[in-house]
């Protein structure tokens, strides 16, 4: 039995990689399939074959930038998705449940449906994902912000540049924002470098308004922005550093 229950307006950091540690996404189909499915499966409805559906659109906008069911919007949405970053090993979302058992709901149909589409395109068979995909529940905000900076973040914090480089050179001048623009994760969403769709924003700009600024939406927007950009550039060099440290230890 799990340990973490999943409640109603509760969020919570999912994340999973690939059995035996090996790669989950090969290509850019492969990322823009895994999103696909985040955005097309949350939904309490039945959707069908995916495959069909995408074929019907093919000069159709990239997941992340279309308008449609994942922000959690509708109210047959089984979740909300805060943030997420694909990496090829392994994916991190941060999840807000709308529906009973709804996290369960979409992660079921999203590793499953994904795990066919990767067998059958790569001609293999079993299990991808290393186990049921593991959650921690969200228990405060402080606790959320972080969590949404470690997201954003990861691609960097593990090593890789905007363009999945593992050999990623270290950030000039102390900065990560030129390594955080990687396309398969909403940071390029939460910095304005990206007017993506697939998220729900909010919960984490809003804390990052001004006051004063309420009479003027464009301009506080781009305040949000901004600072959360900056707090989302401290926080993926400490993490990084962190990480580094960590590793040195265990050697």
């Amino acid at each position: 039995m799990r340990k973490v229950q999943f409640a109603n307006g509760e969020y919570y950091h999912i994340y999973n990689r690939g059995v035996d540690k090996r790669d989950v996404f090969l290509d850019d189909e492969d990322y823009l399939r895994f999103l696909t499915a985040l955005r097309e499966f949350n939904t309490t409805e039945p959707i069908g074959s995916l495959y069909e559906k995408n074929s019907k659109f093919p000069e159709a906008k990239p997941p992340y930038l279309r308008r449609g069911l994942a922000s959690g919007e509708e109210s047959d949405a089984l979740v909300e998705i805060v943030c997420y970053c694909l990496n090829p090993n392994h994916f991190h979302l941060i999840l807000k449940q709308l529906q009973e058992k709804g996290i369960s709901k979409f992660m079921l149909k999203v590793s499953t449906g994904y795990t066919m589409f990767f067998n059958n395109k790569y001609e293999r068979s079993g299990s991808l994902f290393q186990g049921v995909f593991k959650a921690i529940h969200i228990d405060s905000n402080e606790y959320l912000l972080y969590l949404s900076a470690y997201v954003n973040g990861n691609n960097f914090i593990h090593g890789y540049d905007k363009d999945n480089d593992k050999e990623a050179k270290p950030p000039r001048g102390g900065l990560a924002s030129e390594n955080l623009e990687w396309k398969y994760c909403s940071a390029l969403d939460y910095i304005g470098k990206r007017n993506g769709t697939l998220c729900k924003k909010d919960v984490i700009l809003d804390q990052f308004a001004d006051s004063e600024f309420n009479s003027a939406p464009e301009l506080n927007s781009g305040k949000c922005l901004k600072r959360y950009a900056e707090f989302l550039n401290k926080n993926a060099l400490h993490l990084k550093e962190r990480k580094q440290l960590e590793k040195y230890l265990l050697e």
